[in-house]
């Protein structure tokens, strides 16, 4: 099997190669970090042998719910906000058709989301949307108490019992949730929701490899066992075990990070193929999550090449030199087309008949990153040999590792997100939720 590959080499001129590999020790001391649960965030760790962990009686288990939703269900709502639905979006719409959700007679179910926005209108189209049709939930939360998802839940779950019937209602709903604490749980107790389990050692955003991502995969018709098997091919390849030099996370994170140094506070994830741009939306949570700490942490940025050439191209090419990008390609497109010759030519293209338009996105590609370079934006690419489920599990999982060594590497805990509750304190207090009243007149006199 072939592997996904790094090149780091259009980094070089703003930086050099000594300077990558005289990170070596200390990445190999974030490795072990992270392996010998030494650093900090020890407690959320269990993503990092997730795929060599995850059992055939477990993927099973998914695949048969996923089964059997796909067969009572027209559509599935996934209900959830950060990690909790971006993973799943990501490998979905990457290996999903275009315009699946157009066709008539779908062989899978139309996946839509919920609970990751508090937007009335949203809400109010997406319960249009689901009238008159057979519709279930997935409902994802370890708390159950999450304000965007517990909301759009219980809305949802009103409509879905109101359409047909409590008891029915209830082999339409799965709940993936904590194993033993938490609102959610106590509901899905209680009106017998079928359940899996969200680890206590995994956050939401390191979450798509548990059945918070595996189950909506699979209802999507994606082969989750070719995702975990891809996963578990890169976590032997990132090992504590492997030389710093042919570990691709390793490498990656301490090339970032002497980027960093050196005044590049941006990264921008770029991708030539448009399926991939939730894939960037997922990496944004994740680096931007991880390492936004202490003043300190890459600002994490993604654009759509070649579509945003035409809009951010001028601000990459001619702005302030403060960012340095990643480019995610894929060697091999999945279809083949080619520009057919015309008469006339009055478009000027017939010097491009007979070519692929896959080979003039990589010229694109191509002479993009050397205006770039020559711009001053250095370039890191990252190639998969071709889209499927095998290299998205390879590289969901090589962002993984490649943030917790570079959380490390920066000094910072790269598994939790305090300044994430403060706007939530603010809204409680706002919207004087019981036990925020100190809160509220706080607030209140700020106003």
């Amino acid at each position: 099997m072939k592997t996904i590959r790094l090149n780091i080499d259009k980094s070089f001129g703003f930086i050099s190669l000594e300077q990558v590999f005289a990170q070596e020790e200390k990445g190999k001391k974030c490795i072990a970090a992270l392996h010998n649960k030494t650093g900090k965030g020890n407690d959320f760790l269990g993503w990092l042998h997730l795929p060599s962990s995850v059992t055939e009686t477990e993927i099973n288990d998914i695949q048969a719910t996923a089964d059997r939703l796909r067969a009572e269900c027209e559509v599935v709502v996934v209900v959830g906000i950060g990690g909790s639905y971006l993973g799943a979006k990501a490998v979905i719409d990457a290996l999903s058709g275009t315009f699946d959700a157009f066709e008539m007679n779908r062989k899978n179910p139309t996946i839509v989301y919920a609970g990751h926005n508090i937007s009335e209108d949203y809400l109010y189209e997406l319960s249009e949307f689901l009238k008159n049709k057979k519709f279930g939930i997935i409902n994802i939360s370890k708390s159950g108490t999450t304000t965007e998802p517990a909301l759009a839940f219980r809305i949802l779950k009103k409509q879905l019992e109101d359409a047909v019937g409590k008891t029915n209602a209830k082999g339409l709903i799965v709940a993936v949730t904590d194993k033993t604490r938490g609102a959610l749980r106590t509901l899905a107790t209680k009106e017998g929701y079928k359940t899996f389990i969200i680890p206590n050692d995994v956050g939401g955003r390191f979450s798509v490899l548990t059945p918070v991502g595996l189950l909506p995969i699979a209802i999507a018709g994606i082969d989750i066992k070719q995702l975990v098997t891809g996963a578990v091919d890169m976590e032997k390849s990132t090992g504590m075990d492997v030389d710093f030099e042919n570990n691709i996370a390793a490498v990656y994170a301490a090339t970032r990070n002497e980027l960093y140094k050196k005044g590049k506070k941006i990264e921008i994830l770029v991708n030539f193929h448009p399926k991939l741009h939730y894939v960037s939306e997922w990496w944004k949570q994740l680096y931007g999550e991880s390492e936004g700490k202490e003043n300190k942490g890459i600002f994490t940025a993604s654009v759509d090449f070649t579509t945003d050439l035409h809009s951010m191209g001028q601000w990459i090419q001619e702005g302030e030199r403060s960012i340095f990008e990643t480019v995610i390609s894929v060697a091999q497109p999945t279809h083949k087309v080619e520009v057919p010759k015309d008469s006339e030519d009055l478009d000027g293209l017939n010097f491009l008949a007979g070519k692929r338009v896959d080979f003039i996105n990589k010229m694109a590609e191509l002479g993009t990153q050397l205006a770039h370079v020559d711009g001053g934006v250095p370039n890191i690419r990252i190639e998969l040999p071709e889209l499927n489920a095998y290299y998205l599990g390879q590289l969901l999982y090589f962002f993984e590792k490649a943030c917790g060594i570079s959380g490390y590497m920066l000094g910072v805990n790269p598994f939790d997100q305090p300044g994430v509750e403060a706007y939530k304190k603010n809204m409680f207090a706002l919207l004087e939720k019981p036990g925020f009243e100190t809160e509220s007149k706080a607030i209140k006199a700020k106003i």
